[in-house]
């Protein structure tokens, strides 16, 4: 079933609050340096200014563990979101609190105020195992949560790079909200139609492009894909360990022992289910991971001493040459390590297929994080499909997982 959004509820003289994520990267000097998370978010935020609501803001930032870290502040993103909405944003000290339900009292419609990082108190991270098993823990969250919830009339969650997370803002507030509109923002609905159509409706060849240091951490995409898509290309350092499974010699590649019979297991699930698993022929190796190392192009097995830091020439020819044709793409992770030229050469070219097979008609879909890093980086963004705002979230969609915290928002 269809969730709810925020276009389908009455927000005039309402107070709603919405879960966002601001979690922006800031400088040094705590500039934002990227607004993408901000400029994401500003359909729902004006839609609702627009239509009368008062808008009560929330998000975190980074990982401040509990503690006021003014470093960590939202600070600047009230100030960016001021800006972009040409209207003064009012920011609170705090999330909770004496002030801030006064402030929140006094808003008005058409008003918006963004509360502070909500990760200043411990209560926002605890997870309900561990509340199930501590009853102290339960009620600290449950406190914390309705602290929050009494500021409103209505809940949106538009905060999809935390969808995965039980955090308090996420589950706990629109549970406590019972009996209240509980909907999501525009931009998850964009990442549930985009992500949910690609997999249940993809046009073929469906093609999925994953990377990354960890096969541990793609078990459950690849399990999940393997019925779903005809191919899948293996790139980053989780290709050494399905070598290393085949016999081969990795040299000081990073491997994960612990998962060798899982990666034969996986290229036996795939072959079962008539599901093309490719990977790099050839490998870029250096003694040295540092910028402009001495490096050296590989085939089969590499020389104890050495690192795979990248798919070589002929893989990447193999891999564009794959993507060709395709008319579905996602990709999740990148190749190589991308972020250390010129061990960024895979990323690149595979960006540059993506987006060619985009022009060409294929619907494109990046699962967010590192390979989103790559395809900014190289200016291609406007040449993908959709790019997911949750690196974590996305992985767990394209696990096949459902989200909780989205599960127990009102249907259409």
């Amino acid at each position: 079933m269809a969730k709810k959004t925020v276009a389908d509820i009455e927000v005039k003289g309402k107070k709603v609050l919405m879960r966002c994520d601001f979690n922006v990267p800031l400088d040094d000097d705590c500039n934002i340096t990227s607004d993408d998370r901000i400029t994401k978010a500003l359909p729902t935020i004006n839609n609702i200014l627009q239509r009368g609501g008062a808008l009560i803001l929330m998000s975190h930032l980074g990982r401040p563990k509990g503690k006021r870290n003014q470093k960590m502040s939202l600070a600047p993103v009230a100030e960016r979101l001021s800006e972009l909405l040409d209207t003064d944003v009012i920011f609170t000290d705090d999330c909770i609190g004496h002030q801030t339900k006064a402030k929140a009292k006094a808003l008005k419609s058409g008003q918006c105020m963004l509360l502070e990082n909500l990760r200043f108190h411990k209560e926002e991270t605890i997870k309900d195992e561990a509340a199930r098993e501590d009853t102290q823990l339960r009620q600290a969250k449950d406190d914390f949560a309705r602290e929050l919830a009494d500021l409103a009339d209505i809940y949106v969650d538009d905060a999809f790079g935390t969808a995965h997370r039980d955090n308090a803002s996420m589950y706990t507030v629109p549970v406590v909200m019972q009996g209240k509109p509980k909907v999501i923002g525009f931009l998850i609905e964009k990442e549930l139609e985009f992500l949910g159509k690609t997999l249940s409706e993809p046009e073929r060849p469906f093609i999925a492009i994953l990377g990354g240091a960890k096969v541990s951490d793609k078990i459950g995409v690849i399990e999940n894909l393997i019925d779903k898509v005809d191919c899948i290309l293996i790139g980053g350092a989780m290709a050494y360990t399905f070598f290393k499974a085949d016999g081969r010699a990795v040299g000081n590649s990073l491997c994960e022992d612990g998962f060798l019979d899982k990666a034969t297991e996986l290229v036996k699930q795939a072959k079962d289910a008539d599901c093309e698993m490719v990977f790099p022929i050839d490998t870029v190796v250096v003694r040295e991971l540092k910028p402009g190392a001495e490096n050296k192009v590989v085939t089969g097995n590499i020389d104890s001493g050495w690192n795979g830091v990248d798919i070589g020439p002929e893989s990447r020819q193999l891999f564009v040459e794959k993507l060709r044709g395709a008319k579905t793409i996602v990709w999740n992770g990148p190749m190589g390590v991308f972020e250390m030229p010129p061990f960024d050469e895979g990323t690149k070219d595979v960006a540059l297929a993506v987006a060619d097979a985009t022009v060409k008609g294929a619907r494109t879909v990046i699962g967010g994080g590192d390979s989103a890093s790559a395809v900014t980086k190289l200016g291609l963004e406007d040449q993908i499909s959709h790019i997911s705002t949750g690196g974590g979230a996305s992985l767990e969609f394209l696990e096949g997982k459902k989200f909780k915290c989205l599960e127990i928002l009102d249907e259409k």
